[in-house]
C-alpha cells in the first residue's frame, strides 16, 4: 500500500505522540501517590505502546520517544500536588483527559483510510474516560 506524504506525516506524528504518552504514563505511575492511579497509568502505558506499534506497522519508521512530556507532567504533578493537593490532581488529569479525547478526534480522518487505526481511536476515548474515573 502506498501512503501519501500528507497521510505519512499524520501517521508519523501519531506514532511519535503514542510513544511520548507511553513515557508520560510510565513516569506518572512512578510518582503518583495513589496505587490505583499508578496501576491504571501502567496499564495505559502498555496500551499506548500497542498503539505505537500499530502506527509503526504502517510507517515502517523507527522513532524514539521524546521524554519532554513525561518530564514536564511529573514536575507539574509534584509541584502542583504539594501546593494544591487534589486541585492539582484534578487540573493535571483534566489535561490528560483532553489530550486523549483530542487524539480520538485527530485519528478519525486517518482511521477512515487505515481501518487498523479505528481500534486505536476508540481506545483513546476509553483512555480519557478511564483517567476521568480517577477523579
Amino acid at each position: 500500500m502506498t501512503i501519501s506524504k500528507s497521510n505519512m506525516k499524520i501517521l508519523l506524528k501519531s506514532q511519535q505522540g503514542e510513544l511520548d504518552v507511553v513515557m508520560m504514563y510510565q513516569a506518572l505511575a512512578k510518582v503518583v501517590k495513589d496505587e490505583n492511579d499508578a496501576a491504571t497509568f501502567r496499564k495505559l502505558a502498555s496500551e499506548e505502546g500497542h498503539h505505537a506499534s500499530v502506527f509503526h506497522k504502517l510507517t515502517q519508521e523507527n522513532i524514539k520517544p521524546k521524554k519532554t512530556l513525561a518530564f514536564f507532567i511529573t514536575i507539574l504533578y509534584k509541584l502542583i500536588g504539594k501546593k494544591y493537593k487534589l486541585i492539582g490532581k484534578k487540573r493535571l488529569y483534566t489535561k490528560i483527559i483532553k489530550g486523549e479525547y483530542q487524539a480520538c478526534e485527530n485519528y478519525a480522518p486517518v482511521a477512515e483510510k487505515f481501518p487498523e487505526i479505528e481500534s486505536v481511536k476508540e481506545d483513546e476515548k476509553r483512555h480519557g474516560d478511564i483517567v476521568a474515573s480517577l477523579l
